[in-house]
């Protein structure tokens, strides 16, 4: 990644590796929150064993742990980060969460809440690149729901995780958008359209379902609050999502989404133009901890490279692959394992990334393809962990009401994800085997 000499696989060189997943995982289990121990800590006491355990001369290490976290795609991804914090801070300070869910709110049926759940928190979630941060800001009053009337609160909670997962994986602003297409070295539009493909039939059939099992409720008697809101506060939302879509680059696109929700926080008069600044500069620091651990991450990435942990990685994972087919669910199954183990799907697309790409250029697959499937898998395994923070949040907000099999038996999406996925790597365009493809 950093150095170029002949790369001998060395097992012994993911030691480090694993002393970050391992202190990140402890953590979690024993404190029974995998979000207690900050990542870039867990991070640095890998780091710390690298520098104990490898040869190379001290001055050496710390050279190619800097180039590491000075690489091109880490820095890039750093700065888009800093620019999805500061365009989440400004857009919530100016009440355009408020405005997308009383909007949605307001011109459902209660027939179709269901679906409605379903496409508020798609919505939502693709709009501010946070499943967690939809599932925090409906969970209440989706819970509140199943209070009014005949509403299934499990159907309800099961729609705002597969509604929030599916804005999750779709968003441009998504944590785990801005490292799958770093990592893979993608444009941002040409991933949505790659992922869409997957994600849009099972959402359309979850959709489906939802709709169907709402058509069964009895809405006599049951009352509907009336909600206030500015239709115009969605504005900087959409200007992102589509100039995203068109391909515009990240950067213009998220430096006109904080401008153009400025503008309107000013006119409005939620904020000064001073208090704007204070608003962008806290959405800066509210990323502080992925940029970090992408920085970190990246400068251990390098001391492991550089001394033949990933090479074993990948002489381990060539001996399934057969095909380009078994190559994407190789992939796929890489970030679900590390997905599995530390229950973050965004360091899991991080950890996979460097080694998805080497699969990718050996393997001659796309880069855009690569992208979606770790982030689409990075989605499913993190929606549905018992230990994940989406989960473990609805669950919290129901208070014991539904169980966890009841929410997973409900979340129609992500099941449908998987099975769409796993359709589309298993049936698009037979490939050829790889021994004859290689040069």
């Amino acid at each position: 990644m950093t150095q170029v000499k002949a790369v001998v696989a060395n097992y012994k060189a993911l030691f480090p590796f694993l002393v970050f997943v391992a202190v990140f995982l402890g953590a979690g289990i024993y404190q029974n929150d995998f979000y207690a121990l900050p990542a870039p800590i867990a991070v640095i006491a890998g780091i710390l064993v690298a520098f104990m355990m490898f040869r190379q001369p001290m001055n050496s290490k710390i050279g190619i742990l800097l180039k590491g976290c000075g690489d091109d795609k880490i820095l890039t991804m750093c700065l888009i980060y800093l620019l999805a914090g500061a365009f989440a801070a400004i857009t919530k300070a100016m009440g355009s969460v408020d405005a997308i869910v009383h909007l949605g709110l307001d011109i459902i049926s209660q027939e179709y809440i269901y679906v409605g759940v379903f496409v508020i928190a798609a919505f939502l979630s693709i709009s501010t690149g946070t499943s967690v941060g939809a599932i925090v800001a409906l969970a209440p009053i989706v819970i509140g729901f199943a209070d009014t009337g005949d509403f299934a609160l499990s159907i309800l909670c099961g729609a705002l995780l597969g509604g929030a997962m599916f804005g999750d994986n779709l968003s441009v602003i998504s944590d785990t958008t801005i490292a799958a297409t770093q990592s893979l070295e993608v444009k941002m539009s040409d991933k949505f359209k790659a992922n869409i493909k997957i994600a849009l039939p099972a959402a359309i059939v979850s959709m489906a379902i939802l709709i169907y099992q709402g058509l069964s409720l009895n809405s006599q008697g049951m009352e509907m609050e009336t909600f206030t809101y500015s239709i115009l506060k969605i504005a900087p939302y959409l200007i992102v999502i589509i100039l995203s879509v068109v391909g515009i680059n990240v950067f213009v696109t998220l430096v006109l989404g904080v401008i153009s929700a400025g503008i309107l926080g000013v006119l409005y008069g939620d904020f000064s133009i001073l208090e704007f600044t204070r608003i962008v500069y806290t959405g800066f620091t509210n990323m502080t901890e992925i940029f970090l651990l992408s920085l970190l991450t990246g400068g251990l990435a390098a001391l492991v490279t550089y001394n033949g942990g990933i090479e074993f990685i990948l002489t381990k994972i060539k001996t399934f692959i057969k095909s380009k087919r078994t190559a994407q669910f190789g992939i796929a199954a890489l970030v679900s394992s590390i997905n599995t183990a530390i229950a973050n799907n965004t360091v899991s697309i991080i950890i996979s990334g460097p080694i998805a790409k080497s699969i990718t250029d050996e393997y001659s697959l796309e880069n855009k393809q690569t992208a979606s499937i770790l982030d689409i898998y990075a989605c499913i395994t993190q929606g549905l962990l018992p230990y994940g923070a989406q989960a473990l949040m609805i669950l919290s907000f129901a208070s014991g009401k539904i169980t966890y099999l009841d929410l997973v038996g409900n979340t129609w999406y992500l099941l449908l994800l998987l099975v769409s996925s796993v359709l589309f790597i298993g049936f698009k365009k037979a490939s050829k085997s790889i021994n004859s493809i290689k040069i």
